[in-house]
């Protein structure tokens, strides 16, 4: 009986992407061009900013900035591209968003001296303001234009998988590529992906003509801020009196608080601490990804109608808990893999966010919805450099107070315990009441 059920669950996910295969297969091969890049970046700006040292505090710090920076800007930039995809379509969006990866990693390609490394950081920064995070929430709205309620936690867990599937093909081009055509095979798929797009993928909204004809050019221009205003403030609206989602607003910012400023960092503390490379790198970002994908291809669908959407965030917090301590209090290098063990459970908390921020958001709000919120995140971005950047670059060197050179890491896990917290008191409801009537766009449900 649960074979069946398995099956049937894991079926009835992958026919519900078919639909979708236009956008799934360039994400897909966008998604592996960018994370191949990853392991051997650290490398790459470390030799380039500090020759010949294994510890580059510079790079810590400019990788600080750049994530400082970027949050400051996606806080007004991802509302707003949601917004922008209600309204004018998700299709134009996608490709504008997903084309600026490709320029920061051409400068890699010419030269990676110290002048070409400053530069890519500037170009980085750029395209992480428009990208980072936008891609994914406009596919989700992408997604609940043309899939049911019902079926969208599978959906979004499927496609998530697909993202840890794409990071596993990464890993592993990065694993046993030359590391001199990394970044040539990077900028070739990065290419292919928009070019894809462009001709193949079908537009999910049907949008209204606009009866702006007769307006004069001054007229528009004055008229633009004002509809942008309006939109935004109706986003906030949207959010702050939904309790499900002005809740999952406050998950959402603690959780990425805590994980983005691990993130910003590990790298370079395992570097620091156990003189990991791009090999071990690519070892350990292969092995969440291949246990991701079973998690979140198979394990979510079948739990989801068991347990919902909430208990399954906690427990992907709680997991994500184990996962900063364990780094933080790594005492041998063998210790990396096991917290790394835990993310198989963690990446679990991205599909049950959007599965819960979807569901109690009307079908025209739903990029509204998903970019307000994760422009919320994005305030993390701001503020967790502040603290983790000077943190860990204090613990890593011979100055530091006491002996725990994750300490920086440990202090981030607060942060995840207390979303943790947040999402125990949340009661996640289904609200289809902020439909708004004469909406210009309509989502193509699919029915089936």
């Amino acid at each position: 009986m649960l074979q069946r059920c398995t099956n049937m669950a894991w079926l009835r996910g992958f026919r519900e992407l078919r639909p979708m295969l236009h956008l799934l297969l360039p994400l897909t091969i966008h998604w592996i061009a960018e994370e191949m890049t990853v392991s051997v970046l650290v490398d790459v700006t470390t030799s380039a900013l500090c020759p010949g040292d294994s510890t580059c505090s510079k790079a810590i710090y400019i990788n600080g900035l750049q994530q400082t920076i970027v949050g400051v800007f996606k806080m007004v930039v991802l509302p707003l591209l949601g917004q922008l995809s209600d309204e004018h379509g998700r299709k134009p969006l996608l490709l504008f968003t997903i084309s600026t990866s490709i320029f920061p990693f051409a400068l890699l390609v010419w030269r990676q001296s110290e002048e070409f490394v400053y530069a890519y950081y500037v170009l980085r920064t750029i395209s992480n303001i428009i990208s980072q995070g936008s891609i994914f929430c406009i596919s989700v709205a992408y997604v609940a234009d043309v899939v049911n309620e019902s079926k969208r936690a599978a959906v979004f867990s499927w496609i998530s998988g697909l993202l840890s599937a794409s990071h596993v093909l990464g890993d592993l081009l990065a694993r046993f590529l030359p590391e001199k055509y990394i970044f040539a095979v990077s900028i070739v798929l990065l290419i292919v992906c928009p070019v894809y797009m462009k001709f193949f993928l079908v537009e999910s909204m049907i949008l209204a003509p606009k009866n702006d004809r007769e307006s004069g050019c001054w007229a528009k221009i004055v008229n633009v801020p004002q509809q942008r205003f309006k939109s935004m403030r109706r986003a906030a609206e949207i959010v702050i009196f939904s309790p499900t989602l002005r809740g999952m607003a406050l998950v959402s910012f603690f959780y990425e608080l805590g994980m983005s400023g691990i993130s910003s960092v590990l790298l370079y503390y395992l570097k620091a601490v156990f003189g990991f490379n791009k090999n071990q790198f690519s070892e350990l970002l292969m092995m969440v990804g291949i246990g991701s994908i079973f998690s979140q291809m198979l394990l979510l669908p079948i739990l989801n109608p068991l347990v919902g959407e909430k208990v399954i965030l906690c427990s992907a917090l709680l997991a994500s808990i184990a996962y900063a301590w364990l780094y933080g209090l790594a005492w041998a290098p063998w210790v990396p893999y096991l917290s790394a063990s835990f993310g198989i459970i963690y990446v679990l908390v991205k599909p049950a966010t959007y599965a819960i921020i979807s569901n109690a958001t009307s079908s025209t709000n739903q990029g509204k919805a998903q970019t307000f919120i994760a422009g919320a995140q994005s305030i993390s971005d701001l503020l967790s450099p502040i603290a983790m950047s000077p943190l860990t670059s204090w613990f890593l060197s011979s100055n530091a107070p006491f002996e725990c050179k994750g300490f920086s890491i440990v202090c981030a896990s607060i942060c995840m315990i207390i979303s943790l917290c947040l999402a125990c008191i949340l009661k996640p409801d289904s609200n289809w009441s902020n439909d708004i009537e004469g909406s210009t766009e309509t989502p193509l449900l699919n029915d089936n």
